[in-house]
């Protein structure tokens, strides 16, 4: 139980009319939540007047306002994921002795955010800010394996989606969905080649507080090397649950 109730109940609220499709009646919000309808009208008001949310009085229905919107913008700015996910991918590199990074789902691409290098490992192209097909890649495929089925549909809508740099790696959705119920069933998701030749990574999904895929934690190495990618993943999960948790703020 919070010892600040009436902050438990705006965060709430906050995230409610977060998770939501769209604006939300008050009265549904009070359900959902299980809140008196009178608490919720007043912490409406209040996050009304400072621009939190913002009342749509023909559809009798609440929205997230500009100021909610402000707060993504600072989150952005200041980089949280990757100033929390270093630290735990340089003890992870440490640990398996090759190169790992974090990348985050843009479009139908992931953005490296973090990339830590073992020493004398192969070169990478997994430098900070750079952009590759989600599909060919193994923290993208972790990402993507935990996406609702319409939203990878809305993602890959045809067979031009597949964008293609080596030969390997799925070339349409049947494919895509294979790669990813296989992601799904081990734990992890596994690429080889599919965007450097003779490289092979393994990625594990991070989650926020709603279990959204929010990142991947990846490690690369050479694919002749034998190692064994369930190994790799076993020494991932940790820093992944880790990051999880961070997220959270718990």
């Amino acid at each position: 139980m919070s010892q600040v109730p009436a902050a438990d109940a705006t965060l709430r609220v906050l995230s409610h009319l977060a998770g939501a499709r769209g604006p939300l009646p008050a009265a549904a919000i009070a359900s959902a939540l299980d809140l008196p309808r009178s608490t919720v009208y007043h912490l409406l008001s209040v996050l009304q007047e400072h621009g939190f949310v913002v009342h749509l009085p023909e559809a009798r229905r609440y929205g997230l306002g500009v100021a909610a919107f402000e707060l993504s913008g600072g989150y952005a700015r200041q980089e949280p994921l990757s100033m929390l996910g270093r630290p735990l991918l340089a003890e992870l590199v440490d640990r398996v002795g090759e190169s790992a990074h974090l990348a985050v789902l843009h479009g139908r691409d992931v953005l490296y955010i973090v990339d830590e290098r073992a020493p004398r490992r192969p070169h990478l192209v997994t430098d900070v800010g750079v952009r590759l097909p989600a599909h060919l890649t193994a923290s993208g495929c972790a990402i993507l394996a935990a996406l609702p089925a319409g939203q990878l549909r809305a993602l890959f809508p045809d067979q031009a989606s597949f964008v293609d740099r080596t030969g390997h790696g799925p070339k349409r959705y049947r494919e895509l969905r294979q790669v990813l119920a296989q992601t799904t069933q081990d734990g992890y998701a596994r690429e080889a080649g599919g965007v450097t030749l003779g490289l092979a990574s393994v990625g594990v999904v991070v989650r926020d507080h709603t279990g959204w895929p929010a990142a991947a934690i990846a490690v690369t190495y050479d694919a002749d090397a034998g190692l064994d990618p369930a190994w790799l993943a076993r020494e991932i999960h940790p820093a992944a649950a880790e990051l999880s948790r961070r997220i959270r703020g718990r």
